[in-house]
């Protein structure tokens, strides 16, 4: 479905970023494995892919880095030659009452979350404007959609991610670039493994499905939204989260 496309997804050693990886390669696109700081992480899932029949590449990047983006994606582009998929899914988490949050813990999370899905859409959109086509998949969250105590950073860069997606969308479907953010809910990762049983209990609480959702989920709709299937689609949000956000 996706043979001879490039894709590069942020954050992608672990969680939801490793599975949308691993399902890109599956379908056929060669995925470029961004890292920061856990290369062992990022090369167990380049060799992984690989060793399934499928074609990776890990490269590190601080994505909050305005210009360590820029020779990242020139660094794609003059490898592979395009980019036609970008997934922004890299994400901090640095949780705190607003009451309590200091400035440091406020501006990482907007930084990594929001600043560095617009620094990746600046520069890969240009090369896509270029071959006139191009998807970009923004991983949002429901707390971006809801809101979350003790996360006011972590909400507000991910409802971020939302304005981002629609004005970019706005921006590039004349050149058949389509945006779309996908909104997960509680996911099966390790950073919801660490919460206690009794936080737990009470996300579960508010999920009509009553379960939390597997990094699978969120990975099918992202290789759904870089199909062609997808080409009509543009501008969204699509909460993946058991009906939470409903």
């Amino acid at each position: 479905m996706l043979k001879d496309k490039v894709a590069v997804v942020t954050g992608a050693s672990r969680g939801i970023g490793r599975s949308i990886a691993e399902h890109l390669a599956r379908e056929g696109a060669t995925v470029i494995i961004n890292y920061n700081g856990s290369a062992d992480r990022a090369r167990e899932v380049e060799t992984g892919i690989r060793e399934n029949g499928g074609k990776a590449e890990a490269i590190q990047c601080n994505v909050a880095d305005f210009s360590a983006c820029e020779a990242f994606i020139a660094d794609v582009i003059k490898k592979y030659g395009r980019i036609d998929i970008l997934v922004n899914n890299a994400g901090i988490t640095r949780d705190n009452l607003m009451m309590k949050m200091k400035e440091e813990e406020f501006d990482a999370v907007i930084s990594t979350n929001l600043k560095g899905a617009f620094n990746c859409m600046k520069f890969a959109s240009r090369q896509m404007l270029k071959q006139r086509s191009g998807k970009i998949i923004n991983i949002s969250s429901v707390s971006g959609v809801m809101g979350n105590a003790g996360q006011a950073n972590y909400s507000a860069s991910k409802a971020g991610i939302i304005g981002l997606t629609k004005s970019a969308a706005r921006e590039l479907a004349s050149r058949h670039i389509t945006v779309n953010a996908i909104a997960p809910g509680f996911i099966r990762t390790e950073m919801t493994e660490v919460l206690s049983d009794s936080v737990k209990a009470a996300a579960t609480a508010q999920i009509p499905m009553g379960t939390f959702g597997e990094p699978e989920d969120v990975a099918q709709m992202t290789v759904f939204l870089a199909s062609d299937k997808a080409d009509y689609i543009t501008g969204q949000v699509i909460c993946v989260d058991g009906g939470m956000a409903m």
